[in-house]
């Protein structure tokens, strides 16, 4: 998960934390009976089930009442399934036992995100104190906390996809950027042009202009490409963040409003210079420069507004910790 935006990951964390927290605590509920402590066999079973079930699910094992781990790690990771070394180790510092030790049995504990020690991603346990024959111990279950939140905001499928969709924009940003090239060989030409045009002739006034219409263009389609794939190929874009869209949306009419701007400039130089039929098509195009300006505002401060709303409904404001059982 070393792409992931771990800030976006982390705020959708908090926005839906009862539910993930629910979900967490339900599924050690569920699966919680005697033998499951005592039977490496019923372990294995129990998370394979709960992976086809529950995709986001990584790992359970169980504690003796220090915080040391009976048995291995049995896990669900998809590159890597099976069973890993984990019997003996000490757990006593870890988040998830400092918080369940101090509970009652039957107790169920959720923790908030922490660094896995095993795979090194973001993670979150429940775990339950247990009282088998007399002796205490604890159940514990890790999930993936970036997987979890997609399954909670039904997003798993998208995912599968996009790396499709990266290698697709980086086939069109290529194409841009030749059009780009192609665009500052044109500029350079037309300005070898202005060079060996005669001293006072009408080419040698109007050449600047195509210069001056091929490195805009040229400029506008970079941005273009630019803004493409800084939002779609490098960064880790979350599509549910309505800023996401309007920093791209605004990026990009941004740059066409630049190449408009310019481009009605230049008309409007040419009627200064003896050509009037180019002043009614300048000051349209100025307009729509204008019309441009003030929808992005618009856009940019209804889209502001609309997504403070929404988070300041839907945030969770209180991290919720303990559940008791079901």
């Amino acid at each position: 998960m070393s792409t992931a935006n771990y800030i976006s990951l982390l705020e959708r964390y908090h926005e839906n934390q009862t539910s993930i927290h629910d979900i967490m605590a339900s599924i050690l509920t569920g699966i919680a009976e005697e033998k499951l402590m005592q039977n490496k066999e019923t372990r294995v079973n129990a998370i394979k089930a709960l992976g086809k079930r529950f995709p986001f699910i990584d790992m359970l094992f169980v504690l003796d009442k220090e915080g040391v781990q009976k048995g291995d790690n049995i896990t669900t990771y998809r590159d890597q399934p099976g069973i890993y070394s984990g019997d003996g180790v000490s757990r006593r510092q870890r988040p998830y036992f400092r918080l369940a030790e101090m509970c009652d049995c039957n107790d169920v504990i959720v923790t908030d995100p922490y660094l896995s020690t095993v795979n090194r991603n973001l993670c979150i346990s429940s775990i339950m104190k247990w009282n088998c024959g007399g002796e205490e111990g604890f159940l514990v279950v890790d999930a993936d906390l970036i997987t979890i939140v997609e399954f909670l905001m039904g997003d798993s499928q998208r995912r599968k996809f996009q790396p499709f969709f990266k290698y697709v924009y980086v086939v069109i940003v290529v194409g841009l950027f030749c059009v780009v090239i192609s665009l500052l060989y044109s500029a350079f030409h037309e300005l070898y042009l202005v060079t060996t045009a005669a001293v006072g002739s009408q080419e040698a006034y109007l050449k600047p202009f195509g210069v001056i219409i091929f490195l805009t263009l040229a400029m506008a389609i970079f941005d273009l490409g630019k803004t493409t794939l800084e939002e779609e190929v490098l960064m880790q874009k979350d599509i549910f963040r309505h800023s996401s869209t309007r920093r791209t949306i605004t990026r990009f009419v941004a740059a066409i409003l630049i190449a408009v701007s310019i481009e009605s400039l230049l008309l409007m130089f040419k009627a200064a210079l003896g050509q009037g039929d180019q002043l009614v098509p300048a000051v349209w195009m100025m307009l729509a420069a204008v019309g441009l300006l003030i929808g992005l505002g618009l856009y940019v401060y209804l889209g502001a507004k609309a997504e403070a709303l929404l988070r300041s409904t839907g945030r969770i404001k209180q991290p919720l910790r303990e559940h008791p059982p079901g």
